[in-house]
């Protein structure tokens, strides 16, 4: 069983990464770069609006840091190639566990998994992970002011945890009673409010990040969509073969 639940998630993991990636470079990595320039553009308006930069720039070098051998520089992966690799397998880390995730889920629930199932449990995956907390907090493109990190996660992870227990209340649990608290619990995080904070200098353009929000969030649709299907297809594929295998050695 174990070994099962494992194989389908590699492969749920590692179909949703490649289809989800190509789709990455193609909507939303644009995008990125694109408002990687403007906060490139900020931060040197920020720097030569000080009356002291002529005498900070030379000590501290340029950009890469030949002033200061010593200084140290935010390791990032270089353009092309190797953002392309990390950005690929970061995916596929994040596909295989959710498959596992979501395998958990349906035996949890003694749900037989198969296509139909995937989808059905991928699809409230999308709303739980993704689309809830995007109400809160939308996808935020490079340059846009935001909340300290561990508020904005603290925020996600309640939302995560309450939509996901509300979605079991009123899908799996069926009764008005339930059904009442499975609301009460979506609403809830929404109701208290997502950490925000207005940014008036951003020289970003509001469609882009309009855009980005949107295209990330079509993205996981079909990450998760891929994830539940390919694990329920997989789950029996292996099922299969195991039951194949059995009756040869007979």
């Amino acid at each position: 069983m174990i070994i099962r639940l494992l194989s389908a998630a590699l492969v749920a993991g590692f179909l949703a990464a490649v289809v989800a990636t190509g789709l990455q470079f193609a909507l939303t990595s644009p995008l990125i770069l694109k408002a990687e320039v403007y906060e490139e553009q900020a931060g040197k308006q920020a720097s030569l609006s000080s009356p002291f930069a002529r005498l900070i720039m030379p000590a501290h070098g340029d950009a890469h840091g030949h002033g200061d051998p010593g200084a140290a520089q935010e390791w990032e992966p270089s353009p092309g190639l190797e953002r392309m690799a990390y950005t690929g397998l970061a995916t596929l880390v994040g596909g295989v566990g959710y498959a596992l995730l979501l395998g958990a889920v349906m035996l949890a629930l003694k749900r037989e998994p198969s296509p139909e199932t995937g989808l059905a449990l991928g699809i409230a995956g999308f709303l739980t992970v993704a689309l809830a907390p995007a109400i809160g907090l939308p996808p935020e493109l490079p340059g846009m002011a935001s909340a300290a990190l561990g508020v904005r996660q603290a925020w996600w992870l309640m939302t995560v945890v309450a939509t996901g227990l509300g979605l079991y209340l009123i899908a799996v649990r069926r009764v008005p009673l339930t059904i009442a608290g499975g609301i009460v619990l979506i609403v809830a995080p929404h109701l208290a409010g997502a950490p925000l904070v207005v940014d008036t200098d951003s020289k970003l353009p509001a469609a882009y990040a309009a855009q980005f929000a949107a295209r990330s969030l079509g993205v996981s649709l079909i990450f998760w969509a891929v994830i539940g299907l390919a694990y329920g297809w997989a789950w029996r594929l292996f099922g299969e073969a195991a039951s194949s295998g059995n009756r040869s050695h007979a």
